[in-house]
C-alpha cells in the first residue's frame, strides 16, 4: 500500500513510492476483522497480498527483513532490520492475526521471523537470570549480512516484551524491559532513540508513547509480580512532573533539559493512559474475561471470538485460485490460566523479576549509576 493517501483525490502526484515494512504490513487485524464481519474477503485479501510480498522480500542469507521498501520495484530502500520504527508492528500482526483468526500460516511466519531475531538481533548472555555476559539486547543489524548497522535503539522497540510475554518468552522479555526501564529511570522518560554505547541519547524528544507501558501492563498480567505497579507509578510520576500542562500532557523536547513542545498525541490518550489506567485497575471486565480480548497495535480493544475463525466465503482468497488450499484456522480454545501461570517461576512473582545483581548491570550499561 502507499505510504500517504488524500481521502478525497487518492494518491497524491507527488508522493514518494516508499513505504515502511510496518505500516505496508500492520492492516491484518483490522482489515481481518472486516472482512469476516461483512462476509466480504476483499479487505483481508489486500491486507495479507501486503503481508506476503513483504515476506517474500526478506533475506535469503539471513531471512531478515528491511525497514523501506519501493512499492513499485519490490527493492528495499531501507535495509535497516530492527524491532523499532518502520518494523515493529509487522511482527506484532503476525503473531495476533494467528491469535485471532487462527490461521497457521501466520503463526509459522511468526515463528520464522523470530527465530531470525534470535539467531541475527540480539546480543548478550543466552540466559535473561543467569550465567556471565552482557544483558541481552536487541540491536539493529543490516537485512543481508547481520552486520551491526548502528549503536542506538529507539523507544518504540520497548514493545517487544509485551509480545514476548504472548508467546511465552517471559524470561527474556524480563530482561529487555528491565533496559528500557533503566533508560527511563535515569530521564524520567524514554529518549526517541538512545545510543547504548554513548550512554547518552541520540534523539532527545519523548512524546509521550505507550510502549514501555504496555509492556509493564503485560508483564504485571504474566507475572502479578508488585514490581511492575511499582515501574507504573514510576512512570506515572514522571509524567505527572516533567510532562503535565494545563490542558493535557505535553510532548518533551528534550528529556535531559525537560523542556516541552506544545503537543499530545492521540496514542497517549488511546494506549499510554489506557494501559496505565489498567495496569492498577484488578477489577477491570478485560481482567474478568479470560482470554476473550486482545489489542491493536494502537491499543483498541478487540474480541477474540470462534466467529473471526471461521471465513464466510471460499477458503481461496481472490487471487490464489492457482495455490493450494488454505489449511484450516486452529480451533479457539479457553486457556488453562492456571497451568499457564505455574510456568512462570514463583521467584519471578515475589522477588525482584530480574536478580539484583544483574539489575545493578543494567543500571551501570546506562549510565544510572
Amino acid at each position: 500500500p502507499c505510504s500517504q493517501v488524500n481521502l478525497k483525490k487518492g494518491v497524491p502526484p507527488d508522493s514518494h513510492n516508499e513505504t515502511c515494512t510496518a505500516g505496508a504490513g500492520s492492516l491484518l487485524v483490522e482489515f481481518g476483522i472486516l472482512s469476516r464481519l461483512l462476509g466480504d474477503s476483499t479487505f483481508e485479501w489486500v491486507a495479507r497480498r501486503a503481508v506476503k510480498a513483504l515476506w517474500s522480500l526478506r533475506s535469503n542469507n539471513t531471512g531478515l527483513l528491511g525497514n523501506v521498501v519501493n512499492i513499485q520495484t519490490g527493492h528495499w530502500v531501507g535495509k535497516q532490520s530492527g524491532l523499532g520504527a518502520g518494523s515493529d508492528s509487522f511482527y506484532e500482526y503476525l503473531l495476533k492475526s494467528y491469535i485471532l483468526f487462527g490461521e497457521k500460516e501466520d503463526l509459522e511466519m511468526f515463528n520464522a521471523a523470530y527465530q531470525n531475531i534470535q539467531s541475527h538481533l540480539r546480543r548478550g548472555r543466552e540466559a535473561c537470570n543467569e550465567g556471565e555476559g552482557d544483558p541481552p539486547l536487541y540491536v539493529n543489524v543490516n537485512m543481508y549480512t547481520g552486520q551491526l548497522m548502528n549503536t542506538w535503539i529507539d523507544s518504540l522497540q520497548a514493545f517487544f516484551p509485551g509480545l514476548q510475554v504472548l508467546i511465552g518468552d517471559v524470561e527474556d522479555a524480563i530482561c529487555l524491559h528491565a533496559f528500557y526501564y533503566a533508560i527511563w529511570k535515569r530521564y524520567g522518560a524514554l529518549p526517541e532513540r538512545y545510543n547504548w554505547q554513548l550512554q547518552a541519547p541520540d534523539v532527545p524528544f519523548y512524546p509521550l508513547r505507550p510502549e514501555l507501558v504496555e509492556s509493564t501492563y503485560l508483564l504485571y498480567q504474566a507475572t502479578k509480580n508488585p514490581f511492575y505497579l511499582h515501574v507504573g507509578m514510576d512512570i506515572l510520576q514522571s509524567l505527572e512532573k516533567y510532562t503535565k500542562a494545563k490542558c493535557g500532557y505535553a510532548t518533551l523536547h528534550h528529556v535531559v533539559e525537560k523542556t516541552k513542545e506544545d503537543r499530545m498525541e492521540s496514542f497517549f490518550l488511546s494506549e499510554t493512559c489506557k494501559y496505565l489506567y489498567l495496569l492498577f485497575d484488578e477489577e477491570n471486565p478485560v481482567h474478568k474475561s479470560g482470554n476473550k480480548f486482545m489489542f491493536t497495535t494502537e491499543g483498541h480493544i478487540v474480541s477474540v471470538d470462534e466467529r473471526f475463525r471461521t471465513s464466510l466465503w471460499e477458503d481461496i482468497l481472490p487471487g490464489e485460485e492457482d495455490s493450494t488450499h488454505r489449511t484450516k484456522p486452529t480451533e479457539l480454545k479457553a486457556a488453562n490460566f492456571s497451568s499457564n501461570c505455574n510456568k512462570v517461576p514463583d521467584e519471578r512473582r515475589y522477588l525482584l523479576p530480574l536478580k539484583s545483581n544483574y539489575m545493578r548491570q543494567i543500571d551501570r550499561m546506562v549510565g544510572l549509576i
